[in-house]
């Protein structure tokens, strides 16, 4: 099985990815966690805007090595979650998944997280703006078939898990 697990940056989708994960494994499964972030191409490679690396925009990733990386975790585990920004953005990707899910969380949650993030420094107030736009084109998916929680309350399990087993 596949799982996609897709939302804006701060949303919550490495944290539901590991919470699903240890689920599989309480199970008894093999599970194999991909994130995106793992397979972005060398800054070099990345467009630029207003001077600054454009890690928003599908020409980021390196699309085939993500690919490949999910063919081969198939063969090596049972589960596959594959988590990111883009991760319903390429058909080839999209296609291979059995389930799919979308952290979503509003404009004002998405815009406090970021503010407090500085992982990388504080970011200009252009560029969070300029995410949460990218996200509206690249990341969330128009006519989305999977199941979508919030990335704001908590979900209860049970929704999930349900969603994930069947």
């Amino acid at each position: 099985m596949i799982i996609g697990i897709g939302g804006i940056s701060r949303s919550g989708k490495t944290k539901f990815s590991r919470k699903v994960s240890k689920w599989i494994r309480d199970q008894g499964k093999t599970v194999l966690v991909l994130h995106q972030d793992d397979f972005v191409r060398p800054e070099s490679e990345i467009p630029l805007i207003k001077d600054h690396i454009d890690w928003e925009v599908p020409a980021s990733l390196d699309w085939k090595r993500w690919d490949t990386a999910i063919r081969e975790a198939q063969r090596e585990a049972e589960v596959v979650i594959a988590e990111g920004l883009m991760v319903f953005r390429e058909e080839d990707s999209d296609i291979r998944f059995d389930r799919k899910v979308l952290v979503d969380i509003s404009e004002e949650t998405f815009f406090c997280r970021k503010r407090e993030d500085l992982r990388w420094g504080r970011e200009p107030e252009w560029y969070i703006q300029y995410i949460w736009d990218s996200y509206l084109i690249y990341g969330r998916p128009e006519g989305f078939e999977g199941l979508t929680i919030s990335g704001e309350r908590k979900v209860e399990e049970e929704v999930w898990r349900s969603y994930l087993s069947n």
